[in-house]
């Protein structure tokens, strides 16, 4: 997993985005939450929905050097390209998680199934025993008697 990927896949849709091909640019990924819970996640990543404090009906108009238009195009591939790399890496650590969970299910069924086999064999050879001593015994009282 390289950042070049999430660069390039940004790349893409950014094309796609300023010739007007897509109108919206949405991303649905498995969200690394812990080792045991992963959550599936839609993210819309263009076009930007500001996100606004709550209760806050002001707004402070600062002076921007650059401007605000060339700030925030400077700014906007990097948001892009870091918001696809965090989609990327929630999804590969996603990914992992799932593999260790199903994993550790596989070890303890094979476990499990190993201790009943050993069970079976045990008791298929504890039959056997017997059945020899049951013969043994048989023939010596026959000798005898």
């Amino acid at each position: 997993l390289e950042f070049q990927t999430a660069v390039d896949v940004v790349h893409e849709f950014e094309h796609l985005y300023t010739d007007k091909k897509i109108d919206k640019v949405e991303v649905v990924y498995n969200n690394f939450r812990s080792a045991i819970l992963q959550t599936v996640l839609v993210e819309q990543l263009l076009p930007l929905v500001p996100e606004l404090p709550e209760g806050d009906t002001h707004f402070l108009d600062y002076i921007y050097e650059p401007s605000q238009i060339e700030l925030f195009e400077m700014l906007l591939g990097k948001h892009l390209n870091m918001q696809m790399w965090k989609v990327l890496l929630d999804s590969n650590a996603a990914e992992q998680a799932a593999r260790m969970a199903a994993m550790e299910n596989a070890t303890q069924k094979a476990r499990e199934l190993i201790d009943e086999l050993i069970l079976q064999r045990n008791r298929a050879r504890q039959t056997q025993i017997t059945t020899e001593i049951s013969e043994i015994v048989s023939g010596a009282a026959a000798l005898e008697g």
